[in-house]
């Protein structure tokens, strides 16, 4: 538990608004919360840099308010992915700070004293071959809004017309990292990967025909890349892209500051 969570459980204590027992199990270290369904990590945050995501897919509504209500008891950010709509519909009266994005499909209750980070946490650069990638993309950009970074999206300048990518350049030159999405043959990271000084999470969309066979044409294309730069996740997995890039980023940003 981190100083910030720890003086947010002393005051709710103050005010009367925490059991004594339930402040001492906190403060003790508890490290993961038994919800008979659902088993979440409490200690993930001083582990890993940053708390546990939730997969909403497959979860029920009552899973995810109880694991919810937990994680916000807890002083911890909530992050959710692949949450549907009709289950945000019943999540938002419950949870009135939190923020819904229908695209990504993700789910986020910041806190009061929500990470205060954007000019420290780095600069990420989201680039996608097509609009058809843009809820992958959208599930990068939340990831890295919830990491603390900076973002910059630049949509639909795949290789059926390299002379868009040439006119964005100039905005990836001072990125520590670069999220390209793409689909069809997953060429775009290559072509990024040859013109920038940084990592590029390559992000294989199943964006395609019948030859792209779901996204695993893009994913063999980006894993074959002759750009040294370029690393690789999973299909549409723009949560894993944008979490590698906030990762690289914010250990950039530090060593910055650090000189």
């Amino acid at each position: 538990m981190n100083p910030t969570q720890l003086e947010q459980l002393a005051r709710k204590l103050l005010d009367g608004r925490l059991p004594l027992e339930e402040f001492l199990l906190a403060a003790t270290g508890q490290a993961t919360a038994d919800l008979d369904e659902a088993q979440i990590d409490l200690d993930r945050q001083r582990r890993c840099g940053y708390p546990e995501v939730v997969f909403g897919e497959g979860k029920t509504v009552p899973t995810l308010i109880k694991i919810f209500e937990r994680m916000v008891g807890e002083g911890i950010d909530v992050f959710a992915t692949r949450v549907s709509a009709e289950k945000a519909n019943e999540l938002m009266p419950l949870f009135v700070d939190g923020y819904y994005n229908e695209v990504a499909r993700t789910f986020r209750i910041p806190l009061e004293d929500d990470r205060d980070s954007l000019s420290t946490a780095g600069r990420v650069a989201i680039v996608t071959a097509g609009t058809g990638d843009l809820p992958i993309a959208e599930e990068a950009r939340e990831t890295l809004l919830w990491m603390g970074a900076r973002t910059h999206l630049i949509c639909d300048v795949g290789v059926a017309g390299p002379h868009r990518l040439i006119e964005h350049l100039n905005e990836l030159v001072d990125v520590d990292a670069v999220v390209v999405i793409a689909g069809m043959e997953g060429a775009l990271p290559s072509v990024v990967g040859g013109h920038v000084a940084c990592p590029v999470i390559a992000v294989p969309t199943s964006i395609g025909y019948g030859a792209n066979l779901g996204g695993i044409a893009a994913l063999l294309s980006m894993l074959n890349s002759c750009a040294a730069n370029v690393t690789v996740v999973n299909i549409d997995a723009g949560f894993k892209g944008g979490y590698v890039a906030g990762l690289i980023a914010a250990r950039t940003a530090k060593a910055r500051r650090e000189g």
